[in-house]
This record gives structure tokens, C-alpha cells and sequence, in this order.
């Protein structure tokens, strides 16, 4: 019997160590996001304004919706993304989190936006990595449903295949590892937040490098910073990544600063950066929110910041 310490916040996600004896909070879905140090948001379903081209991906048991922004023409291709939510969460919470939509229809991408399967306790989850989160032992193969996401999206609108990005919060960066790995010939650049690699090294064998962008809270009492015996630390992980992009993992720089929460003093986000030696078109980054937690209560730096990191990479 699982023991489920709750914790007040609705996107929060679990570590299961890869030996299951960790204890695992669970997530309340009360449809708000309590952000930490910021107001409690109405997560109600947002308005798409952008052109009909069509509004929904995936079969109809398994509804995601998307996204097309004003730039739409019918013709020219456009950059695609990816958004996965947390464990407990739901594609509406996520994106009035990250201000997805909208940074979609102000960029100029497509936006998918999927919904994990129900487990056992009512939680939206993804089938991501030994760590996180499928505690019943789903057979759900989320991999190939996400491809399919992705092979619709291409069939149906013009996209510009040499730019295809993911990126998710908790559970749904573990998912962002997992499809970095298994669909590395086709994704461009992943970000995870508080989400966490495959504790091999092995585990993962991509056929080509994708740029990686880890962003960490230092102080997540719910996905260690610095790693748990279910996943690696951040900056491991980033390394990683680095050395399968071809950079020099042991050779990083400092980036400028980010001031992205306003509740944490300064510039409280250090950037550490991997392009070093790297392949063409690849590098890898490692954002460190000092004092920062599971769920940072992000200003408007945030999502633009995020969206422009992946949009510069090309394949």
C-alpha cells in the first residue's frame, strides 16, 4: 500500500527510487495551481484565438488539444513544441503555468498540449522513467502516443521538422528525457523543469544529440537538485547530455544570470553553459533557480525566456 504524504501543490511530482522504498507525495488536482511565493491561479480551460487548423490532435479516447498561432498561413512551415504536465496535473493547469498558449500565438509555433492516462488514485500521469511516476505499473506506451501526436500534427499543418521541441514540468520532464532519447532523430531541443534523466547512463542510447536545458530549483524537496538513487543530479545529467552532443562535459561556462521569480532575491538563476567542442547546431545548459523549489512562482521572464532558448536551436 502506497503511503501519500500530500503536499500543497498541484503539480507536484514524485521520486520513486529505483528500489521503491522512498515515500511518494501525491499531488492534489483541485484545478488551481498554488505557485510558491505567488497566488493561487485559476487553471480553467484558456480560449485558443489563434486560426482553426484543426483544434484537436489524437484518437478520440485521447483528446490533446492544439494550439495554431496568427502566423498560420496554410503554407509556411512553422516550429513545433510539445508541452507535458506534471504528475496530479493536466495539460489546462501546465499551460496557464507556463503561459503556454500564448507564448505559441506570440512566437509563432504550433503548441501540442496531451494528457497523461488516469492511474489508481485519480492522477494524470506519464509512463516516463523507472523514477517517475507510473506506481501501478501501467502498460500504457505514452512514447508512441506522443509520436503519434507529433506524425498527426506534420500531416495536418505545414512544420518545420528541423525545429521540433518538447518540454515539461515534473513527471513531464521525465517524459522529456525519455522521448530525447527514444526520438532523438526527430526532436531538436527538450527543457525539463524538476524533472529528472534515466539513473544509467546505459538506459538511454540516442541516435543523435538534442539540446538539453535542465531548470532546478536547488532547495525541490520533491525532485532532488542533487539527485536521488532513482535519477542523477541536475548537472550530471546536463553533462551528459553534453558529451552526447559532442561538447566537452568538463568544459562549461557561466551565462548571464536570470531574475525569473520574484519572490527569490536579484538574478536568482544561474545559467551554466555546455558548447564547448560540440556537434553543429547542439549544446547543452543547466538553469539553477537558488532557494528555488518544486513549482517556482515564475514573473513574465519565464515563458518567453524559455520558448526563445529552444526556438534558436535548428537542427
Amino acid at each position: 500500500m502506497r503511503n501519500l504524504p500530500l503536499f500543497p501543490l498541484p503539480l507536484i511530482l514524485v521520486l520513486v527510487a529505483a528500489c521503491g522504498s522512498d515515500p511518494v507525495p501525491a499531488a492534489p488536482t483541485d484545478g488551481g495551481l498554488a505557485l510558491d511565493g505567488g497566488p493561487t491561479i485559476d487553471a480553467g480551460p484558456p480560449v485558443d484565438a489563434g486560426p482553426v487548423a484543426p483544434r484537436v490532435l489524437g484518437p478520440a479516447d485521447r483528446r490533446a488539444r492544439f494550439v495554431v498561432p496568427p502566423a498560420y498561413d496554410g503554407v509556411t512551415p512553422l516550429p513545433l513544441m510539445m508541452l507535458l504536465h506534471g504528475y496530479g496535473a493536466s495539460s489546462a493547469i501546465q499551460d496557464t503555468y507556463f503561459r503556454a498558449s500564448a507564448t505559441a500565438r506570440e512566437r509563432g509555433y504550433y503548441l501540442i498540449l496531451p494528457e497523461g492516462t488516469v492511474d489508481s488514485s485519480g492522477s494524470q500521469f506519464w509512463n516516463a522513467t523507472p523514477a517517475c511516476c507510473n506506481f501501478d505499473g501501467s502498460t500504457v506506451d505514452d512514447v508512441a502516443y506522443l509520436t503519434s501526436l507529433i506524425d498527426e500534427a506534420e500531416s495536418v499543418v505545414p512544420v518545420d521538422t528541423t525545429r521540433v521541441y518538447l518540454y515539461g514540468h515534473s513527471n513531464g520532464g521525465f517524459m522529456t528525457y525519455r522521448l530525447a532519447c527514444e526520438l532523438s532523430e526527430r526532436i531538436t531541443a527538450a527543457v525539463s523543469l524538476a524533472g529528472g534523466d534515466y539513473l544509467s547512463d546505459t538506459t538511454c542510447t540516442p541516435t543523435r544529440g538534442v539540446s538539453l536545458l535542465q531548470v532546478h530549483g536547488t532547495a525541490d524537496p520533491t525532485i532532488s537538485y542533487t539527485g536521488t538513487a532513482g535519477y542523477p543530479a541536475a548537472r550530471d545529467a546536463v553533462m551528459r547530455w553534453a558529451g552526447r552532443d559532442g561538447c566537452d562535459p568538463t568544459m562549461s561556462t557561466a551565462g548571464t544570470p536570470l531574475d525569473l521569480v520574484d519572490s527569490l532575491p536579484g538574478a536568482e538563476t544561474t545559467v551554466e553553459q555546455w558548447n564547448t567542442g560540440c556537434t553543429p547546431g547542439l549544446d547543452a545548459e543547466l538553469w539553477s533557480i537558488t532557494g528555488g523549489t518544486h513549482a517556482p512562482g515564475f514573473n513574465a521572464a519565464w515563458a518567453p525566456s524559455v520558448a526563445d532558448w529552444l526556438l534558436r536551436h535548428h537542427r
